[in-house]
């Protein structure tokens, strides 16, 4: 087809192996095609359309999720690993200059960038938890104040946010995340649960500072598959200990976040996400 006539639908649906009506959804859902149209409004198909969707199959066999599949076979394919490491260093350079001038714009144009050139799961555990990390680093060595932390994090917890519209639609397995009572860090936790909605799971998220008679509410009435509770310090685990280990009784419960470990886990009679939020997020089995 390369310099060659435009396909109908029909012909380049036999062609391409994809049924016309996954196609037009295709079109419609993702833009990943731009067949030209007869006067008529038949459908024409060039080449770089056949080229996208065979980019968006290979993606799809590699399990990919559906939008992210097509927004990487519309600019071409994933980048290289010498681009993906230039895109890191650019970015996280963008991103902490942001960060230490206050400066809105920059912090916000890295992270634009950041999410069109990486997958999701990528973004979040290549880029924003190691740099929400060296973050509190830096906090913690009074490299940075305050004020600069909670910029980051509003910027940061707004674009997360953002991405997390519509999480708990689907037919997936629920899962209900919280973080533990006086916990305010929540950011971990939105990326994990960022990534079990591109596996499939549908999202529950009561957030930062949830009373955990609170959580055997929302349990009792929505029965999750499971129930998450965060915390970055042990002590917030071991104050309400009595009530863990009371919901772990009723309704499947893991503790992840840095006051997590393996003895706490075992003392509660909980199950233990103690490694990154991505890969935890994306091992869990319902």
């Amino acid at each position: 087809m390369v310099g060659g006539p435009r396909l109908r639908i029909g012909e380049f649906s036999r062609r391409v192996g994809v049924s016309p009506e996954l196609l037009r959804a295709w079109e419609v859902r993702y833009g990943l095609l731009h067949p030209e149209r007869t006067g008529g409004g038949l459908r024409l198909f060039s080449a770089q359309d056949e080229r996208r969707v065979q980019l968006m199959l290979e993606n799809l066999a590699a399990g990919m999720p559906a939008s992210e599949a097509a927004r990487l076979a519309m600019v071409g394919g994933p980048p290289s690993a010498l681009e993906r490491t230039q895109a890191s260093a650019e970015i996280g350079r963008a991103l902490t200059e942001g960060v230490d001038t206050l400066d809105e714009p920059t912090a916000q144009a890295a992270l634009d960038r950041l999410l069109e050139t990486f997958a999701l799961p990528q973004a979040l555990s290549e880029m924003i938890l190691p740099f929400l990390r060296r973050l509190g680093e830096r906090w913690a060595a009074a490299e940075i104040g305050v004020a600069h932390e909670h910029f980051a994090s509003n910027i940061i917890g707004g674009r997360l946010r953002a991405l997390a519209r519509d999480w708990g639609t689907g037919v997936g397995p629920r899962a209900l995340l919280a973080c533990q009572p006086r916990e305010r860090h929540d950011l971990g936790l939105l990326c994990f649960g960022l990534v079990l909605r591109e596996r499939g799971w549908r999202i529950t998220y009561l957030g930062a500072d949830t009373p955990l008679r609170d959580v055997v509410a929302v349990c009792s009435e929505l029965a999750p598959a499971i129930a998450v509770l965060c915390a970055v310090k042990q002590e917030r685990f071991r104050k309400s200990a009595e009530e863990v280990i009371g919901l772990g009784k009723r309704v499947r419960v893991a503790i992840g976040g840095a006051g997590a470990t393996p003895a706490l886990a075992g003392q509660l009679g909980v199950e233990l996400l103690g490694g990154d939020a991505v890969a935890e997020a994306t091992a869990l089995v319902p």
